[in-house]
Formats: C-alpha cells, structure tokens, sequence
C-alpha cells in the first residue's frame, strides 16, 4: 500500500507542476531580455479563459489550447507595449494586468456562462495510450498526456534555445548589456519583445493545463500560481531546467498538501505548506540568485 502511496504522489506533483513550470520557462524568457514580468498570474488566468471559451463554443480542445497560447500572446504584448515600447514601470504594469485579468474574466464569466464562480464543462484532451508505458505506473500519467509531453519538449527545448542558439545568445546579450548588444547590431527592443511573446505564449499554455484539468473555468482559478512560477523561476537561476527542477519542488509541496486532507492536521496549517515553502526556500537561496544585470531596467537607445 506504501508504494501505491509514493506512485500516487509523484504523479500528482508531476501533474501540480505543469502549470507552474510552463509558466516559470515563459518569465526566464522574459527576465533574461530584460523584462520583469510579474503579470504572469494575469497571463495564466486569461490563457485558462480564452481555453475555455474557444472549446465551449467549438468543441474541440485543441483549438481551445491553441486559443489559450493566443491569449496568453496578447496580454504579454500588452506588457511589452507599456515596458519596452513606453518604458512604464515593469512592476506596475505587471500588477495592472493582473488585477485587470482577474475583473475581466469574472466581468465575461458572468456575461457568457451567467455565473460569477464558474462556467460550463467543456471536453478534455484525449489520452494518449502508449504500447509498453501505458501499464507502467507514472510512467502512464506521463506519457498518456499530451500537455504533459508538450511541458517535457517545452523544457528541452527552451534549454537549447536559451543557451544553444543565435537567439538565446541575443536575448542573453540584451538582458545583461543592452547598448553593447545594440553596439554589435541586436535590436534590443525586438528581442525584448520576443522575450515577452514567449513568456505569454508558455504562460498560456500553462492556463490551458488549468482549464483542462479541471474541464471548465473557475473565478480565479490561477490561485497565486504566476507568483509562484516567479519564484521557481529565481530558485532556478533564471535557467529552464533550474525552474523545472524548482516547480517540481513546489508541487511536491502542493501535493503534500492535499495528501496531508483527512489527517488530522490543521486546515490552516495544510493550506500554507505551499507558501511557507516558497519562503522558506527563496530566504534560503534568493542571495545566491543573481538576476541579469539589465533586468527591469528600460533601455532608452542613445541619439547620434
């Protein structure tokens, strides 16, 4: 029964961690161009929204999964038109859109589905049933699903991309010393742009995962988890698989939440175990973290 436990556990934190991983790979994007992008919260509710709403009225998943990267596209770009093209702050702007995804999909909530809690059950994905894995405990959870397939190249390739390409090296360069960059011929502003495209593109996909999970939309059903994506994405180091390694660390915390429900443990106690070991951890390794050394700083080109 022990091990049946254990399986248990370790395909629930690998579930919990999607979310947060998607959208902690979509802030290292956006950090290391130069731009703080707290509104990954904002960007995860609307891209769970937009997945609602394009599976409710087409009935077909994957374009409600296309719809939710396309959401989480255009409320990035948002935030890049304010930070990159209007220098605002990156702080602010962040918060704004946040507080504004969250009074925008309860406002449309109502108007669509005619309740402030939630909407209407829409279809899941498909479940891939692979020969030889799909008996295989967790290794089945893995593979049967495709988001969590998608999340897997996701952190894969963003690794490579990152630190591997001409790319990466240019989103590198404009995050660290945007005038040397500008000096050598990168479009600072375009990269930076592109930081913050991929951020909402991943964070949109991470809103995906929460619509299907649950197989419908709930008020504020991104629970804090943008903020702790940030988190993983400090914890990380501002590297994709640092940030998955993080993420996975922060669901193993959620899942020893819901494990610890029914055991005569204070609910309180039980509900803060996520936040305490965002915390604790940050307290712990935030001093070690050095960020880019452009990092939230806007970049205002120099006139011959």
């Amino acid at each position: 029964m022990d091990w049946m436990i254990a399986l248990t556990f370790i395909s629930q934190t690998i579930r919990i961690s999607v979310p947060y991983t998607l959208a902690a790979i979509g802030g290292t994007f956006s950090e290391r161009g130069g731009v703080v992008n707290i509104a990954l919260e904002g960007i995860l509710l609307n891209g769970a929204f937009t997945c609602v709403l394009a599976t409710y009225y087409t009935g077909n998943p994957w374009v409600g999964v296309l719809a939710a990267m396309l959401g989480g596209l255009a409320t990035a770009l948002i935030h890049a038109v304010v930070t990159v093209t209007f220098k605002a702050e990156q702080i602010v702007s962040g918060l704004a859109i946040n507080i504004l995804a969250m009074g925008a999909t309860r406002f449309l909530l109502k108007v669509i589905f005619g309740s402030s809690s939630n909407s209407d059950r829409i279809v899941g994905l498909p479940e891939w049933k692979i020969p030889l894995l799909k008996d295989i405990p967790v290794i089945e959870t893995i593979f049967s699903s495709p988001l969590i397939l998608a999340t897997l190249v996701v952190i894969v390739a963003s690794q490579f991309l990152l630190f591997k390409s001409v790319f990466g090296l240019r989103l590198r360069s404009v995050g660290e010393h945007p005038e040397a960059a500008e000096s050598l011929g990168v479009n600072v502003s375009g990269m930076r742009y592109a930081g913050v495209a991929l951020s909402g593109v991943l964070a949109g996909l991470g809103g995906a995962w929460l619509a299907m999970d649950q197989h419908s939309f709930t008020d504020g059903m991104s629970s804090g988890r943008g903020y702790i994506a940030l988190a993983a994405m400090i914890v990380g180091k501002w590297n994709p698989l640092g940030a998955a390694g993080a993420c996975l660390m922060f669901g193993a915390a959620e899942s020893l939440q819901m494990q610890l429900q029914g055991r005569n443990v204070p609910t309180q106690f039980i509900q803060m175990i996520p936040y305490l070991a965002t915390i604790v951890v940050l307290a712990g390794l935030i001093g070690r973290s050095i960020p880019p050394a452009a990092d939230g700083v806007p970049y205002e080109k120099e006139k011959p």
